[in-house]
């Protein structure tokens, strides 16, 4: 005979939304530590934490009780709110939901009302300690730069927490609502219509604390219409899920972002040579090859970007130093980039998919020899110009092509001669 089994709350590992809520709350709070712990040991942070806090503090301290640096004076009150304005604007909602949910809490509609309430009430006082952070070190500035009474300082730190709370909550409700381009038609507005109420507000009663008061209180009313709003929204769970898991990656994200490349996104036509038309005349196979190498680095965002960001430090390089070192300069610059050019030839010809291909190695030093000239040519050009201008003056118009253009190929040829084997 089967007995009925009945599954009390005492049946579950955590009998009550709020316990449940407390345990995610650890776990996320351990996997925050986690990540950090990955990137710093606690020995090397305390080598930068107790220096710096110590250093930070007596400077805050001489900003306090001596005078203000002279550039203070001469920087618009404006950019204060604008700076807080950009701070306002930045981050999101944590509401400690989980896929599995879906599945084990879809039925108990209260238990996953009071963790979303609960997961917009932390980060809702996360937002606030942020703000108030940030506002504490600008605090200085606002009472002894500007002039700003005790009581409008305070009263501008309340309206900037409510003003982040609208944001945050207007944003999130967006973020979880809409999708493609109509998010950003609804975010944009729900982000900088409230920014710049608040700026309006902050430049124009900084001296009148009950105006920024009231300013305060209807960002408060605003707020609080948008934890009801979300609370009675139905049909959002995978996308609160998404954002969730976006907003508590964050550090991991901000870790990784120089070590891992952004994944691509999946192009249908890439941005640059639609047509696949040939770039060369010439139609031998080591010709194709070498435009296949030239789009290669043209269509790839990463060795692009990394080709431009080269050329723009070259460039600055070449500007600020002496006129003695300024050739020496050129020439170690055009050596580098060569050196990268290359080692990018060799990996684009050595990958699998070219491996396919029927060319030998010969074939393939050639076409490497024909393709690093050209790659680094707008590079050679653009350091000969920044060479020659400003020590021949208007001489440097006529000479910075033919002295670019043969220090370019010259230097190529060598690395080709060395790199490529035949």
């Amino acid at each position: 005979m089967l007995r009925r089994i009945d599954m009390s709350r005492d049946s579950f590992a955590f009998p009550t939304a709020q316990k449940l809520f407390r345990r995610r709350l650890t776990s996320h709070w351990r996997e925050q530590w986690a990540i950090i712990r990955t990137a710093a040991d606690w020995t090397v942070l305390l080598y930068i934490i107790i220096p710096g806090g110590l250093l930070g503090g007596r400077f805050y301290y001489g900003l306090w009780n001596h005078a203000l640096p002279s550039w203070v004076t001469a920087l618009p009150f404006m950019l204060l709110p604008v700076l807080l304005a950009i701070l306002v604007a930045t981050g999101g909602m944590v509401l400690l939901l989980q896929e599995g949910d879906l599945l084990f809490l879809r039925q108990r509609v209260d238990w996953i009302r009071t963790i979303v309430l609960r997961g917009m009430v932390y980060s809702l006082i996360v937002t606030a300690l942020k703000i108030a952070a940030v506002y504490v070190i600008l605090l200085p500035f606002i009472v002894r730069g500007y002039g700003v009474s005790p009581g409008a300082a305070w009263a501008l730190l309340a309206m900037t927490i409510a003003c982040s709370w609208c944001v945050k909550l207007l944003g999130h409700i967006v973020k979880v609502q809409r999708q493609g381009f109509r998010r950003w038609l609804w975010l944009i507005p729900a982000v900088t219509v409230p920014c710049a109420i608040y700026i309006r507000a902050a430049l124009y009663w900084k001296d009148r604390p009950l105006l920024l008061l009231l300013t305060t209180a209807a960002f408060a009313a605003v707020a609080a219409w948008a934890i009801r709003c979300r609370l009675g929204l139905r049909g959002t769970f995978m996308n609160d899920v998404r954002e969730d898991y976006k907003q508590r990656m964050r550090i991991a994200a901000l870790m990784l972002r120089g070590v891992l490349d952004k994944p691509r996104p999946t192009r249908h036509k890439p941005w640059i040579f639609r047509k696949s038309q040939p770039l060369l005349k010439s139609k031998q196979p080591e010709s194709r090859f070498t435009a296949a190498a030239i789009k290669a680095l043209l269509r790839n965002p990463a060795h692009f970007k990394l080709y431009l960001q080269f050329t723009g430090v070259g460039l600055v390089a070449v500007l600020i130093v002496p006129s003695v070192l300024k050739w020496l300069i050129f020439a170690l610059l055009i050596a580098l980039m060569s050196y990268w050019l290359s080692s990018f030839w060799l990996l684009f010809s050595g990958d699998d998919y070219i491996g396919i291909l029927p060319f030998t190695k010969q074939q393939k030093a050639e076409a490497g020899s024909k393709a690093l000239p050209i790659m680094l040519m707008p590079f050679a050009l653009l350091c000969s110009a920044a060479v020659c201008l400003p020590l021949y003056g208007w001489w440097g118009l006529v000479l910075f092509i033919p002295i670019g253009g043969v220090a370019g190929y010259m230097i190529a040829s060598m690395f080709s001669a060395f790199r490529f084997a035949k």
